[in-house]
């Protein structure tokens, strides 16, 4: 009929079904950029404040003669192999050692133990294997990604390349000899060796955890002492020839299925606050109600962020 204005277009069920799928993939997508930024750059945060605290630590438990001290570009070596000189076992997560790769411009400290908790804070050592310098196959992980990647560019080294380590026993060089890259149960790259060397475990490729990157390098000089047999885990004193699959430390290779769970809860209560500021913000005012919501939404979506980091193998 004439002079009749035509009924504003009201959207179908079909324009509501999109409209709301549109929503929640843009709302995914903002929470896995929160994601990725919050492992690439919140935990090297964490780990530069840890590694703060640890120079600090080691510092105080690092060798002290003057000849010991210096940054030496040959092998500083003990002048006793008694294995009484042998420093104590150190708990996990402090420092036993500084390590500086040249080549990749690293220089961090390494803590004990390759558990979740001890990689945050840096590279660490293998419990079961001998401390670096010491006879036999000293194994370290570090992150390649995250909690300032201390790996990222572990596959650049090169033959002969340096690699120098601090312990309490002294100064040491290695020069590496060869990388591979493994499947993440191949453990047997820890078992013990005749030689004396330091094998550097990481994920492969960048990025991923399909894989584990792993460099072989080789002490110049002589060893230090060892401990006695009854200080040692009984992974670091299994008969010769391949350990067994129980004794083999394979800490650092997987993630840690007990954070599922925490995961779950956390995801879900960082949902539900943000589902309560949205109808809030319908009964009453959406940016107040937002405002209210929003600074309990980001610290549960932390403890989501958190725990579900944790499901990722710890040289992720």
């Amino acid at each position: 009929m004439a002079g009749v204005a035509p009924l504003p277009d009201q959207p179908g069920p079909v324009r509501r079904l999109v409209a709301g799928v549109g929503r929640t993939l843009i709302a995914i997508g903002l929470l896995i950029l929160l994601f990725v930024a919050y492992e690439l750059w919140g935990t090297g945060f964490a780990e530069a404040r840890s590694q703060r605290a640890l120079r600090h630590q080691f510092q105080g438990a690092a060798p002290t003669s003057p000849a010991q001290r210096t940054e030496p570009t040959t092998v500083a070596p003990p002048t006793t192999l008694d294995p009484a000189s042998a420093p104590p076992p150190v708990p996990d997560g402090d420092a036993v050692a500084r390590m500086k790769i040249p080549r990749l411009k690293l220089d961090k400290i390494v803590v004990e133990g390759v558990a979740l908790d001890d990689l945050k804070r840096g590279p660490g050592h293998y419990p079961g294997t001998p401390l670096p310098g010491q006879p036999g196959n000293a194994a370290i992980a570090g992150h390649r990604t995250t909690y300032g990647a201390p790996f990222f560019d572990l596959d650049s080294l090169k033959p002969d390349d340096e690699i120098l380590v601090t312990t309490r026993q002294g100064s040491f060089e290695y020069r590496v000899r060869a990388s591979r890259v493994v499947s993440p149960d191949e453990v047997q790259v820890l078992d013990a060796s005749p030689d004396n060397r330091l094998t550097l475990t990481t994920c492969n490729p960048r990025f991923s955890a399909s894989q584990r990157l792993v460099v072989v390098s080789q002490l110049i000089g002589t060893a230090a002492a060892s401990p006695p047999p009854s200080q040692q885990p009984p992974a670091a004193v299994a008969p010769a020839g391949p350990a067994p699959a129980a004794s083999r430390p394979r800490a650092g290779l997987s993630g840690a299925s007990a954070a599922r769970f925490p995961a779950l809860g956390w995801g879900v209560a960082a949902g539900a606050v943000w589902l309560g500021a949205w109808v809030l913000g319908r009964l009453w005012r959406r940016w107040p109600a937002y405002a209210l919501g929003t600074p309990a939404f980001l610290v549960l979506l932390f403890l989501f962020f958190e725990n579900f980091s944790r499901l990722l193998p710890a040289n992720y």
